[in-house]
Order: structure tokens, then C-alpha cells, then sequence
């Protein structure tokens, strides 16, 4: 499927929101964010958090998950490291500028995978995903939290007319679940393992997948 979003204008688009990420985003996005921390902790080992950005996340894991975070976005890994630095977090084991779908890990390297509104702002969402499951340990989970576009409706109409415009802000807004459907079965070595709503208003979803 051809590329409707470029890795550049990605790291572009949130290399802008990085000074007003945490104001613009942080309530919006909590419940989503600690339904995936909770999620990762209950595994608990080392858990990969792809699209970091500014470290939100990071001090609400418990101290005894090891996290690697890594995003396209420099300016937001900035933030994030001045996080770990303040706050002290010895869990932290590294933070680094990487493509999400070029993971510089070796296969199964990690206990979870956490990727919170990621999957709809990368250029391959199913090449990334496959990446994610390389680096994920047989037995290991995929968590994401995402939006998932409307099947039909008022909705569905409202996310068509916004995709130009999202695009240029660094994801896209019409991202049905049939994609995800299709990938799963396409990988042949993941089962899903639960999909609850998430606010607001049941617009996003938290999605696990273990690998088998």
C-alpha cells in the first residue's frame, strides 16, 4: 500500500509540537497512556516504548520495568532525557532517535512493546507493526492505543474531510480497523488478545497482540 505520510515530514511535524506537546496533548491522551503503562507493568521485564516523544509516560511505570523509549522527533527526546534527568528515573535504560519501522534491537529483545498513538503517524503502519513483533519475545505483547476510524457515519465523513489537514500535522485521521484485521492475519504469528475503547468517547482504542 502506498505511503501517505513521509518519515520526514513526520519528524517534522513533531519536532514543531515538541514545545507544547505536554500542554496540547497531556489530559486528552492520560487514559489512554495509563491503560498502556498498566497494561506493560503486569508484564513487567523490559518493555520497548516506541513514540516516546517528550517522556510523558515514563515516570508512571513502576521502577522495576526496565524501558527503552525511542522516537523520530530529536527535539522531543530532548524532553524526554531533561525528564529522566530531573526525575531520576533508573529505569530509564535508553532513549534514542530511531525509525519505528528500523528498530536497531535485536529479535526478541523485549517483553512488551508500547506504542501509544503511533500506528496512524508512521508512513508503513503493517511494516511497522512487523517490526514490533521481531523485537517482541515469543510469548510477548504488542500494546497499542490508537484512534480507529469509523466504519460509516457522521464520523467516518468528518475524518475524510480532515485527513488533509492531519496529514500535515503528522498522522492520519481514517484509519479503519480493517487494516489491523488484515495485517494480523497476514503476520500469521500474533493473536489478539483484547480491544477495549478508550476515551474520549470511545473514538481511540487500547489493542494488545501476543506473539506466538
Amino acid at each position: 500500500m502506498a505511503s501517505d505520510i513521509d518519515r520526514e515530514g513526520v519528524a517534522k511535524a513533531y519536532g514543531r509540537w515538541a514545545p507544547v506537546y505536554d500542554l496540547v496533548f497531556g489530559k486528552v491522551f492520560d487514559q489512554g497512556r495509563q491503560s498502556t503503562i498498566a497494561e506493560a507493568d503486569r508484564i513487567g521485564g523490559r518493555v520497548l516504548d516506541v513514540g516516546v516523544g517528550t517522556g510523558l509516560s515514563l515516570s508512571d511505570y513502576a521502577a522495576t520495568t526496565k524501558i527503552c523509549g525511542v522516537d523520530i522527533s530529536e527535539p522531543m527526546l530532548r524532553k524526554a532525557q531533561q525528564r529522566v534527568r530531573s526525575l531520576r528515573l533508573k529505569n530509564v535504560e535508553t532513549l534514542a532517535v530511531m525509525d519505528a519501522k528500523n528498530l536497531a534491537f535485536a529479535d526478541s529483545s523485549f517483553d512488551a512493546v508500547v506504542a501509544q498513538y503511533v500506528i496512524t503517524a508512521v508512513p508503513d503502519p503493517e511494516g511497522t507493526l512487523d517490526d514490533f513483533i521481531r523485537v517482541l519475545k515469543p510469548g510477548g505483547e504488542l500494546i497499542l492505543v490508537n484512534h480507529i476510524g469509523a466504519e460509516s457515519g457522521p464520523r467516518r465523513a468528518f475524518e475524510l474531510a480532515f485527513a488533509p489537514l492531519a496529514r500535515r500535522l503528522g498522522w492520519r485521521p481514517e484509519f479503519p480497523w480493517d487494516r489491523l484485521v488484515n495485517w494480523a492475519a497476514k503476520h500469521g504469528g500474533v493473536v489478539l488478545t483484547e480491544r477495549r475503547p478508550m476515551p474520549p468517547m470511545g473514538h481511540f482504542s487500547l489493542i494488545r497482540y501476543r506473539k506466538t
